[in-house]
């Protein structure tokens, strides 16, 4: 089921105050070192992370005290990390399922938690049609009211750590089928900026030689994605076609795969030889594998890019942007980058936004505080 991301919310969250921001097919972000770029792909993550059950957990890791938006805030106002998402809902045209979660530290007296461990306060999945609002899910610290499929308001006596996430703890999907559709569709996101191009990178190694539809999230299984988009669909124009406009006179060897799936690429000065990743240099080697994540066989619904121009040369934007443009023709597709080139490269489909900070906090430029931007309310 594909429920396309209509909006995200995010507040309280390092250097994001409070940003609203309608999606678009392709969303792509540009400012200077350190003005929250990285916070926005971040709160995508975390936001994935509450599907995963890991929400707590990750926040932990960076630690909730410095996750916090450290700027001022009224006195009554509880330190709150809030996210939210907002996703288009099969069927009809105006309808929408919203998730929101709320993360704060613990109550010392009643939460079984540690006394910095995040703690999900208020957790809700609400359906949204037209000017109707019903409650799908509402969770109070570990309180629990859920509609199953008949509709009707349950209190729900389940087993719930304060840290953890009713959307990745509550699997039913006879029982909830909103939420369950909900958690499938945040699972089904990808994020690639974990992608190593070092000497031990997977990269750089065969992979088992099974059927690969999506890039991993690591690029573990590039090479089979490049082998079933050779061997299986038997249509490898488009990824030719790329590695050409990228390096002309190029051509990617895609030998048929036996226990495993392997690559190499032919050189125009060395026709007669097969480079493979090992002696692939890492702005190469970074370029085929953006070309495997947004060409795969079937891409995922929701594919978010972190600085991809890294260690690829100037000239490489081009081809790197067409590559962005035709994925987002099949997926909806979020960047950030520091790359000025880039982004010029990607102006022609309008997709552009610069961030800024201001007084400390990550704005977007012409986005106002209820998630419209200025031009679009000019029209």
């Amino acid at each position: 089921m594909d429920l396309p991301v209509r909006e995200v919310s995010v507040s309280g969250y390092r250097s994001l105050k409070a940003i609203t921001y309608p999606m678009s097919r392709l969303d792509v972000f540009v400012g200077a070192n350190g003005v929250g770029k990285s916070n926005l792909y971040r709160a995508l993550d975390l936001l994935q992370a509450a599907a995963q059950n890991q929400l707590g957990a990750r926040l932990a890791a960076e630690g909730l005290d410095l996750a916090m938006w450290a700027g001022s805030r009224k006195a009554r106002d509880p330190a709150r990390i809030a996210l939210s998402v907002t996703l288009a809902a099969p069927g009809a045209r105006n309808s929408a399922f919203r998730y929101e979660v709320e993360v704060g530290f613990p109550q010392r007296v009643t939460a079984a938690a540690f006394n910095l461990e995040p703690q999900v306060k208020i957790e809700t999945l609400t359906y949204l049609s037209g000017q109707r609002r019903s409650r799908l899910v509402e969770r109070r610290n570990t309180a629990v009211m859920a509609r199953d499929a008949d509709g009707g308001p349950t209190d729900l006596d389940i087993d719930l750590l304060s840290s953890e996430t009713l959307l990745g703890r509550l699997e039913d999907p006879a029982r909830y089928p909103e939420l369950d559709a909900v958690r499938r569709t945040l699972l089904e996101w990808r994020f690639y900026h974990d992608v190593r191009t070092d000497a031990d990178s997977p990269l750089r190694r065969p992979c088992v030689a099974v059927a690969a539809p999506t890039l991993a999230s690591d690029g573990s299984n590039l090479a089979a994605v490049f082998a079933t988009l050779a061997h299986i669909r038997g249509d490898r124009r488009d990824l030719d076609e790329a590695v050409a406009n990228a390096f002309p006179g190029a051509v990617l060897d895609l030998p048929e795969p036996a226990r495993h799936a392997t690559f190499g690429l032919r050189l125009p000065e060395f026709a007669n030889r097969v480079f493979e990743p090992a002696e692939l240099s890492d702005g190469t080697l970074r370029f085929l594998a953006l070309a495997g994540a947004l060409l795969a066989y079937r891409l995922p619904p929701f594919i978010a890019l972190n600085e991809p121009e890294a260690s690829l040369h100037p000239d490489l934007m081009e081809p790197l942007a067409a590559l962005i443009a035709k994925a987002s023709e099949r997926s909806q597709v979020w960047l950030v980058t520091h790359s000025e080139r880039l982004a010029q490269a990607l102006k022609a489909h309008g997709a552009v936004r610069t961030v800024r900070k201001v007084d400390g906090a990550t704005t977007i430029e012409g986005l106002t505080l209820f998630g419209a931007f200025k031009d679009d309310d000019d029209d």
